[in-house]
């Protein structure tokens, strides 16, 4: 499998699975009954979790954008140190940035949100320029 289309997988993968810290924290917090059904005044989550539930939405919004690229660069058949340096760095972006994100760090969360924007420019630029 090409490196390009390996961290995608990774990446959809860590996506997929941030909802379920976040889950547990409800269960913990509302109880069981409270969490799998709809009450009427939920307590707050914890902080982390909130911030997690954040770092989630993000983390989809940019995989929509950042799938299409691999997905485009793999159709086109556009492969290179470039495109493959920009997915790895991409994906250990995403882990630095939910991490900073959920335990508020706040220099860093933005710093690793940079990093993987202009992985995806990278991307994109090869795909452009070529």
């Amino acid at each position: 499998m090409k490196t390009e289309l390996l961290y995608l997988a990774w990446v959809t993968a860590l996506t997929g699975l941030l909802w379920v810290p976040y889950i547990l924290d409800r269960i913990a917090v509302w109880g069981l009954t409270d969490a799998v059904g709809y009450p009427d005044n939920p307590k707050p989550q914890s902080p982390w979790a909130q911030r997690l539930m954040k770092a989630h939405a993000n983390a989809v919004e940019n995989l929509v954008v950042f799938a299409a690229l691999v997905l485009v660069a793999h159709a086109a058949g556009v492969a290179n140190s470039v495109t493959a340096g920009a997915c790895v760095v991409y994906f250990w972006a995403r882990v630095a940035h939910l991490l900073a994100y959920t335990f508020a760090v706040p220099w860093v969360r933005t710093l690793a949100f940079a990093v993987g924007f202009f992985s995806q420019a990278a991307l994109a630029w090869q795909l452009l320029a070529g």
